[in-house]
């Protein structure tokens, strides 16, 4: 049995007896005084309002600490775990040493193609058989709580070198439940402190962040220390208020002119305390504080200062994020910048990427369109490796577009090449620039330059290249 159901009940029975007690001795007072004190009932007019009085009083009484203690429940009603509420406050005085958050990935997928009362066994098995889990490495006093969708928090009262064994054994042996197959990815952060709140926040960071540094983006569950996170998190917010951006450079070769005409930008943020910070450490954690807008508009002051001082025919790419292009503020401070630096936009291209097709396209691609219309590049990055990108390809006429990794590292394999040589010739008749990277050979470059792309970057073309070495090669 799980510890919230323990808990629950134990929290039921003692509702049970507050509501008990005080009621069986109002009711023995009640008919004490009125018809036992002198030995006789008397069943009169008064007497019978009475009774009813009082039956409606024990009713009422009843049914009123009934709601409250439905309302007060220790536990999420599908899965019998703690809910988020109760498991929060009782991590005050539990003080867990070691907090995980785990997630079912393809939840989304799962909702799709499975009825309600499936879903809800999938996530009832899961925090049962994750409880079992825990009980046999004799964590038996472990809270688990249902967050919200399928991710599970879990709050260990110590510190074990044993936790990422047990939650890699867990997703092992539980890929598939009631012929359902799950995708888990969890986080785990120890040594937590006073900062509960904080910790379970980080721990959703730490999921977007945890992939190894291998050509097949594997992720790898890491366990942070919670110190180690909020010294992270501090020194992101203040290189981003002092905007130290610390700018990177990937060469494009233009296959026609065999010269070097646009540079993609990849972005870190410098720290003097914990050194650089990949963006997929410090994305998370500036959307989380609502601050994707400053870091845009930061990056694009830094671009649109760097372009004057570098040749007029080099153009720079770089990503901004959807939704601060779909901001108005930003956009008319985007347009404020453009206009003071006298630059000519189309040296601007603006790299997008997104998962999913966005709810109100029309919307979007007019907020697209008014970008284009100030004379700005618009670039499709990673295409091919979702359907939303297709979509947009469907609906709006991007000047670049850039392949996905997988139709360059695969090129060996004779569909994937057959793949890219048709997305390749769709976009030449749609007159959009095509763009491979991740070109490391010269097999690849051979094979990209058959299939007519217009641009290829890579550490083949060459590496990357910092920012007073790009100014210096111009200047």
């Amino acid at each position: 049995m799980l510890l919230s159901e323990r808990q629950e009940r134990e929290r039921r029975f003692k509702l049970a007896l507050r509501a008990g007690i005080p009621v069986v001795l109002l009711v023995s007072l009640v008919f004490y005084s009125t018809f036992l004190k002198d030995n006789t009932l008397k069943l009169t007019l008064e007497n019978g309002f009475l009774i009813a009085a009082i039956l409606f009083i024990t009713v009422y009484f009843i049914y009123f600490l009934m709601e409250l203690s439905a309302k007060e429940t220790l536990i999420d009603q599908t899965t019998h775990g703690f809910n988020e509420k109760s498991f929060i406050k009782q991590l005050q005085t539990y003080k867990p040493k070691t907090l995980v958050l785990l997630l079912v990935e393809n939840f989304s997928t799962i909702r799709e193609n499975y009825s309600t009362d499936d879903v809800d066994l999938l996530l009832y098995n899961i925090i049962h058989k994750l409880n079992q889990e825990l009980d046999k490495a004799g964590l038996d006093e472990a809270l688990i709580a249902r967050r919200y969708g399928a991710e599970f928090l879990i709050a260990i009262d110590k510190n074990s070198d044993t936790i990422q064994t047990i939650f890699n054994d867990f997703i092992e042996n539980n890929k598939v439940i009631n012929d359902i197959e799950v995708n888990y990815n969890f986080a785990v952060i120890t040594n937590t402190g006073k900062e509960l709140k904080k910790d379970i926040l980080y721990l959703k960071d730490l999921i977007s962040t945890q992939y190894r540094s291998n050509s097949k983006g594997v992720k790898s569950n890491i366990i942070k220390d919670a110190k180690e996170v909020s010294e992270t998190e501090k020194c992101i917010l203040r290189s981003l208020q002092e905007k130290n951006l610390l700018l990177s450079f990937r060469p494009l070769l233009n296959i026609k002119s065999n010269t070097i005409d646009i540079y993609e930008i990849s972005v870190k943020l410098k720290s003097y305390h914990i050194g650089d910070i990949l963006p997929r450490v410090f994305l998370p954690i500036v959307n989380r504080l609502g601050l994707g807008r400053d870091y845009d508009l930061a990056l694009l002051q830094h671009v649109i200062t760097l372009l004057p001082l570098i040749d007029e025919n080099i153009s720079l790419s770089f990503n901004l994020s959807p939704f601060s292009l779909r901001d108005k503020n930003f956009q008319k401070k985007f347009f404020d910048y453009l206009e003071k630096s006298k630059i000519d936009p189309s040296r601007l291209i603006v790299e997008l990427y997104e998962r999913k097709t966005h709810h109100d396209l029309s919307a979007y691609l007019q907020t697209l369109n008014k970008f284009r219309a100030r004379g700005v590049r618009i670039a499709i990055d990673n295409f091919g490796s979702s359907n939303a990108s297709m979509e947009y390809m469907k609906n709006f006429n991007f000047d670049l577009v850039q392949f996905d990794r997988d139709y360059v590292t695969k090129l060996d394999d004779i569909n994937t090449y057959a793949m890219l040589g048709s997305l390749v010739k769709m976009s030449k008749d749609l007159n959009i620039i095509t763009v491979a990277k991740w070109v490391d050979n010269e097999s690849q470059k051979t094979k990209l330059r058959e299939l007519g792309i217009n641009y290829l970057q890579g550490f083949g073309i060459s590496k990357p290249i910092s920012e007073q070495a790009l100014i210096d090669s111009y200047n």
